[in-house]
């Protein structure tokens, strides 16, 4: 029985993609024994288990930007957490330590290292983040999404894979009845979603709010995800503006539903985020937060951008453009075309798949 560690967390855009390689995983070798390890305290520690996995935490957080004094907890956590990590994997006995990123993925990689045991780390973004480029030395394989990473990474490591997404996404089909039913929405009328994340994006929320009035009077359907922190925030603000057609949500059940309907999107540049609308080929509106290591998301987005497969608006001017420019883009039937054709380029299919196949492979070595 082979058995393996997934590691990395501290948002879903980490987790998602680590789920769905374990699933991959198991489907091509149902006995595997897989254990996560994350972060304590964040998400990873509810969802995984939720899907089914065993998961460990470390008490390890990321580096704080805004106060270096804080800094000093963080070494001190990296230094336990190593300590940890080598036991868990002393313990465990994996075949292949995988890093889908964040700061919990460092130690059991290093870990790993120490032991003498093959890593693949996976990175999701087109720029690649400190940790992983440190980490990319000693490891036996690098699946990534975008072309042109060599400038990161040894040449001979990279695998072009794709990020992995959530499969229930696929099933369904564009503008299908049912998903026009399951949100009482009307399937003759444009359908704009506005996407602020499990938690919340103030910009993306804020830029809503000061534009409610022509949405409302937009004769356009509206599904606004505000997260859990906006939640009484934006109900309270579009109070008189709400009806059957818009929507306001702090979690969207059936996301699979949401992006059928959807004629364009309005995210974040993260890069499940752009997997998603990639493999979909949704229109899209991308925020990047300034709020994320190295500026990646900004990067993200750019790529498509350069490829006329996405519109990108600064966070520091979408409070004022970003729902006028929504507005625009929804209404021309030509640009929504255009976007939604041109972001296929960007989608990699079975990326899961491909990248099972390769933690296997590694098996033997």
């Amino acid at each position: 029985m082979s058995k393996f560690i997934i590691s990395g967390g501290g948002t879903g855009g980490h987790i998602f993609p680590a789920i769905s390689i374990a699933n991959a995983l198991k489907r091509l070798q149902p006995e595997a024994d897989i254990l996560f390890v994350g972060a304590q305290g964040r998400m990873e520690m509810e969802r995984v288990p939720a899907a089914g996995y065993p998961i460990k935490g470390l008490p390890i957080s990321g580096i704080n930007r805004k106060n270096i004094f804080k800094n000093i907890k963080v070494s001190i956590d990296l230094f336990r957490s190593m300590g940890l990590a080598l036991k868990i994997v002393r313990q465990f006995h994996p075949e292949v330590v995988v890093g889908v990123g964040g700061y919990a993925s460092a130690p059991i990689l290093m870990a790993a290292n120490i032991l003498g045991i093959p890593t693949v780390i996976q990175e999701q973004n087109s720029y690649a983040g400190i940790t992983n480029k440190f980490l990319a030395k000693k490891a036996s394989c690098i699946c990534v999404a975008y072309e042109g990473m060599e400038r990161f990474f040894p040449k001979d490591k990279i695998v072009l894979t794709g990020n992995p997404v959530r499969q229930e996404l696929l099933f369904i089909e564009p503008k299908t009845k049912e998903a026009y039913q399951f949100f009482g929405f009307q399937p003759d009328k444009k359908t704009l979603l506005v996407l602020g994340g499990s938690l919340g994006a103030r910009t993306i929320n804020e830029s809503v709010i000061s534009h409610l009035e022509e949405l409302a009077q937009s004769d356009i359907q509206i599904i606004w995800q505000s997260g859990k922190y906006y939640l009484n925030e934006a109900l309270k603000a579009a109070e008189k503006f709400l009806s059957p057609t818009f929507i306001i949500t702090d979690f969207i059940s059936r996301m699979d539903f949401a992006y059928a309907v959807a004629d364009l999107v309005v995210s974040r540049a993260g890069a499940s985020s752009i997997s998603e609308l990639s493999l979909l080929s949704k229109a899209a509106i991308l925020v990047p937060s300034p709020n994320v290591a190295e500026d990646h998301q900004t990067k993200n987005a750019l790529a498509l951008v350069k490829k006329e497969a996405a519109i990108m608006i600064k966070d520091a001017e979408a409070k004022n453009t970003l729902i006028p420019k929504a507005l625009e883009i929804i209404n021309d039937e030509n640009q929504l075309k255009k976007l939604s054709q041109n972001i296929k380029q960007f989608a990699h299919k079975d990326a899961d798949e491909l990248i099972a196949k390769e933690i296997i492979s590694l098996i033997k070595t």
